[in-house]
């Protein structure tokens, strides 16, 4: 077995971040695949961990954490860990109890109008806990459990034990019951329609693999896709097994990047650049469609025998049923590609074996469910779903989807539900309590209870909410139309948050409850989304600093209170969950031939645990079971087969979602017909963050511009305002106002501009409607309405702003320093 050779930590300046090269840094040349046995010889004075950006080794002195190393067999570690030790210690780092004191000595509802003002007064754990627990019977008492909302949507820490949302969920369940929240941000269009088109959530699924394509795909086109920079994180532990696609690169594969910015993953892979206007895909997929269809280069035996209603599709997409061809002209006049361009890729994409590859922000748009309905219908023209390197993937560019599945056994990880034993899942889709909402309209729920709204073919009753309990999340940032939720969260009583730094959502709160980071507890993890190719053990760095609890001790601190605390913990220790996770796993891997270690020896060895791949999981193809018989393993839709025309959705009857993929004007979009400002903001996911996560970190410094978040900007949008680079500007439109600093750049199409969201939201003014954000909150311009009435999922890709100079003394930016001290 080799190895590789152990890097350092690695940083990149901000020129390199912002450049789009920081493919150097990150190790662009001659990756390391993943080795397949044991690993090699932990050095005795570092700790092994892990999270979103992958394991990680660390080093202490006197207590405190001073580096952290990427694994040695991490094949391109993300630059981003030198932020993950530097968020222990941040500035903004929650150091006490704290309660707002207008709620403190007025009670709750008093002053909602000025949370986020900073005003807070601390507090003794048992004071905290007890104030908590006394809250949380009042509004259950008073009101009923469905007025109380654990949701807690967000990017929490990886871990089998310590979720912090199912922790939450646990507690609420335990003192009665809440409201709960289905779907989340990332795909809430897409996982709603794709059950009724393909018949599973799809997004979240693996997709052919990366030895796969560099074998068979002669033409991969990323469509809103950007895989170097986004796999950089996973939802559980990295592996950055998108290091994989090298191999296709090497082979000289073919590729297109249809997005409005030039991306690392198009610099990458020297790709083919085309730029459409945002939220016009649909548009071109059709002009594609339609050429496709009249030059006769569809696959039309492929639409008889595996997928259902392409000819009640037909009619509109030839115009015999609306009076308009989707021709490749017509498309063109909507997104902005020239008609010979349109018609190119439609000869292009079926003259050779091509893989469709679609980002999950293309359905984050006004009717965004349409997108990928589309592009499954514009593969299914093509003929090549189930072929080796052909077909589509929806998950390329997220927690490495691509990378082989290892033979590994399922991890159990603590469940909502006291008493029932561990199980696996994907615990944010779940729709656990008494009520449940779409997670993207909870402020819709704040400001109208009561209120019917349709969602996927039923109705749901808005209830009314008196409590928010947040923990893992940051809603102040994912959240879209900022100055709209800030009036919603007027309606609460009481807001409750755990987090470990001093966020926006964490000043807006009622209650702070300081959490240790995952690096101040014990957890155990898989690495790998898809992967799965170890077990690592996350263990402890240092203790807690300042008054910092876990999420657990905390939940079980309030349960003691409400005389439920073994029913919480059911009699057991951190450590006694981890290893009883670790057990049930070693049962499962001994039923498929493999012996694990027993749980101490693991834990000890102080190295992640490997298992093998399958020579069949190293070269899976997505539905070749199907294409091989659409009978004995039919999808899991209505027909058993994929549908372009849904009759399922035709009975629903909305007026915004129609039975098969059509182009809808969204609310406003550069071109539109009732757009009133000129430049649309791309609000794509941060370089050198997760979200929101490492914002407050030394990482800003590589990437701010006068001190706010990069505002990308074309040189001719630039030059029609005056602008030079590194100018301060207010980027506005009727919804809000934020500061930012332009970077003057050609990688983006004219009348596009780039400001990455999970920036802090920074109001120089709280009690101020509509008050100037300081830092950058690119989701105080974005529109907060849904999708659509199938799926009501959130639109953080519609938006269209002006940007103008800043004139006068800039306001300094505050959110990054901490509140208690």
């Amino acid at each position: 077995m080799s190895h590789s050779k152990k890097s350092g930590p690695v940083r990149v300046s901000r020129r390199t971040f912002l450049s789009g090269t920081a493919l150097s840094a990150l190790g662009a040349a001659g990756l390391p695949l993943l080795t397949k046995g044991a690993l090699a010889q932990t050095p005795a004075d570092e700790i092994l961990s892990g999270c979103h950006w992958g394991v990680f080794r660390a080093r202490t002195e006197d207590g405190r954490a001073v580096e952290f190393t990427p694994w040695e067999e991490d094949p391109w570690p993300s630059p981003q860990l030198p932020g993950v030790l530097d968020s222990i210690y941040s500035p903004s780092r929650i150091k006490y109890p704290m309660v707002r004191r207008a709620w403190l000595e007025n009670g709750p509802g008093a002053d909602v109008a000025g949370r986020g003002t900073g005003d807070f007064v601390r507090v003794t754990w048992n004071e905290a806990l007890e104030l908590v627990a006394r809250e949380l019977v009042r509004v259950r008492e008073e009101t009923g459990p469905t007025s109380i909302y654990g949701g807690s949507y967000g990017w929490k820490s990886p871990g089998r034990f310590h979720n912090c949302q199912t922790l939450l969920r646990r507690l609420l369940k335990l003192n009665g019951g809440f409201t709960s929240s289905s779907g989340d941000y990332s795909t809430g269009a897409a996982q709603v329609i794709l059950p009724y088109v393909v018949g599973s959530i799809e997004v979240y699924e693996q997709c052919t693999t990366w030895p796969n394509v560099a074998e068979n795909t002669e033409l991969m086109v990323f469509w809103g896709a950007n895989p170097v920079n986004n796999s950089q994180i996973s939802w559980q532990v990295a592996d950055h097994g998108f290091a994989k696609m090298e191999a296709f690169r090497d082979a000289g594969g073919e590729v297109i990047c249809i997005d409005p910015v030039r991306t690392e993953t198009c610099d990458y892979f020297d790709g083919e650049w085309l730029a459409p206007r945002p939220q016009t895909d649909v548009a071109m997929m059709l002009g594609i469609a339609h050429t496709l269809y009249t030059e006769g280069l569809h696959d039309q035996e492929f639409l008889d025998r595996y997928t259902a209603g392409f000819d009640r599709f037909l009619p509109y997409l030839t115009g015999e049923s609306d009076g308009v061809p989707k021709t490749a002209e017509w498309a063109s006049a909507i997104c902005g590609v020239p008609t010979e361009t349109i018609e190119d890729l439609a000869r292009r994409f079926a003259s050779k074996r091509t893989m469709l590859a679609l980002g999950y922000s293309t359905q984050r748009q006004h009717h965004g469910e349409q997108i990928h309905w589309m592009l499954i219908t514009l593969a299914s023209m093509l003929g090549q779903i189930g072929l080796p390197g052909g077909g589509y993937g929806l998950s390329y560019h997220y927690s490495s989807g691509g990378a082989p599945t290892h033979n590994s056994p399922t991890l159990p990880a603590i469940t909502d539900t006291p008493g029932q034993p561990p199980a696996g899942g994907a615990a944010w889709l779940s729709a656990e309590g008494n009520a449940t909402i779409p997670v993207s309209r909870f402020v819709e729920t704040l400001l109208n209870p009561g209120k019917v709204i349709d969602f996927n073919g039923t109705k749901i009753t808005l209830p009314e909410i008196k409590l928010a309990y947040w923990v893992g999340g940051n809603p102040f940032s994912h959240h879209q139309n900022r100055n709209e939720m800030v009036r919603a969260w007027q309606k609460l009583d009481t807001f409750i948050v755990h987090d470990f730094q001093w966020t926006a959502t964490a000043r807006h709160a009622d209650i702070v409850l300081p959490a240790t980071t995952s690096y101040e507890r014990n957890d155990i993890e898989q690495v790998g989304d898809y992967a799965l190719s170890h077990i690592v053990p996350m263990k402890k760095i240092i203790d807690p600093v300042f008054e910092a609890r876990s999420d657990f001790d905390i939940f079980t601190g309030i349960a003691e209170q409400l005389g439920l605390g073994y029913e919480y913990t059911e009699g057991r220790t951190e450590m006694d969950w981890i290893r009883g996770f670790y057990e049930a796993a070693k049962l499962e891997s001994r039923a498929k031939g493999m012996e694990m270690p027993i749980f101490d020896v693991f834990w000890d060895s102080n190295k992640p645990l490997a298992f093998p791949v399958t020579d069949e999981e190293q070269n899976f193809v997505r539905h070749a079971s199907f294409r091989d018989d659409p009978l004995l393993n039919a999808l899991g839709t209505a027909s058993g087969k994929i549908e372009i025309y849904s009759t399922n959705i035709e009975k629903f009857g909305y007026d915004d979602c129609p039975p098969h993929p059509t182009w809808m004007e969204p609310i406003e979009r550069l071109g539109g017909p009732t757009t009133t400002y000129p430049l649309h903001i791309a609000s794509n996911h941060p370089i050198a963050r997760l979200h929101s996560q490492l914002c407050g970190t030394e990482l800003r410094e590589s990437y701010a511009i006068a001190g706010r978040e990069p505002c990308w900007m074309n040189p001719q949008d630039a030059a029609a305002r005056g602008l030079v680079d590194g100018d301060l500007v207010r980027a506005f439109n009727d919804r809000g106002q934020i500061l930012a600093g332009v970077m003057i750049t050609d990688v983006i199409r004219p009348g596009v501009i780039r400001i990455n969201e999970g920036g802090w939201y920074d109001p120089a003014d709280p009690r101020e409607a509509g008050s100037l954000c300081r830092y950058g909150d690119v989701n105080t311009l974005t529109v907060g309405i849904s999708t659509s009435k199938l799926a009501q999922g959130n639109c953080g890709q519609t938006a269209m702003v002006e940007v103008e100079k800043f004139v006068g003394t800039p306001p300094e930016v505050d959110v990054f320093s901490a509140l208690d001290g």
